[in-house]
């Protein structure tokens, strides 16, 4: 048992996705795992184990924002032995070709968060994706017309003000979120795998959000996308 995560060694996978939305968690067990428990409901941040076609798989909510996500990230890997993660999530467009209701398959996280700056001695550290979880995410993903793979970047504030997606949309970014960064940076530092899967459900600069009836469509997906990479990649 660690502080968040009130499960003990045994009771988590070694694959796990990472929605952060804890409903989002529940809502996967129920509906893709098979003999799926419920492991953790510490701070009501489900986590569950089950199956997927035949193999053991998790899924644990992390919380929105960097150091949410950090706290549950460094406890899997730590506390529990997980060994390969993958997000699940949603980002807001910034480029033209972004639309809501795409898929992103994110090969790097920039950030404007120091966190990372703690652990390098204040160097720009540039963390990224596993590729061999990028590769079969990306083979699931051939049956889908719209998916981007690239950089995104998470951000730490939800209500940024300043022209800083301009400037990021400028470089190439595809979207901003506020997790995937610290996935990957830990799970460098812990020689672990990681990937970071999201469904674009708004747009930054057209103010385009997608509808009910398509979040659930287009996050089914996703979902799928990931269950798909976690066993195969």
């Amino acid at each position: 048992m660690s502080v968040h995560i009130g499960a003990v060694k045994g009771d988590i996978a070694e694959r796990i996705l990472l929605p952060g939305d804890p409903l989002r968690a529940k809502w996967v067990a129920e509906n893709y795992f098979e003999n799926a428990k419920q492991y953790n409901s510490v701070r009501n941040m489900f986590g569950y184990t089950g199956t997927y076609k035949g193999e053991r798989v998790s899924v644990q909510g992390t919380g929105m924002g960097l150091p949410s996500a950090s706290i549950y990230v460094t406890e899997l890997f730590n506390d529990f032995d997980v060994q390969v993660a993958i997000r699940i999530g949603t980002a807001g467009g910034i480029q033209d070709r972004t639309k809501v209701g795409d898929l992103i398959l994110a090969m790097t996280a920039s950030t404007d968060s120091n966190i990372n700056r703690r652990f390098t001695n204040g160097l720009d550290f540039a963390p990224h994706c596993d590729f061999h979880l990028l590769q079969a995410a990306y083979e699931a993903c051939k049956k889908f017309e719209r998916v981007h793979v690239g950089g995104v970047s998470s951000m730490d504030f939800f209500y940024d003000e300043t022209d800083s997606a301009k400037k990021l949309q400028q470089h190439g970014v595809l979207a901003l979120e506020m997790e995937a960064n610290q996935l990957y940076s830990i799970a460098a530092r812990k020689n672990r795998r990681a990937l970071a899967i999201m469904t674009i459900s708004d747009h930054v600069f057209t103010h385009e959000a997608m509808d009910s009836e398509a979040r659930e469509r287009t996050l089914n997906d996703m979902v799928e996308v990931g269950l798909q990479a976690l066993i195969r990649g």
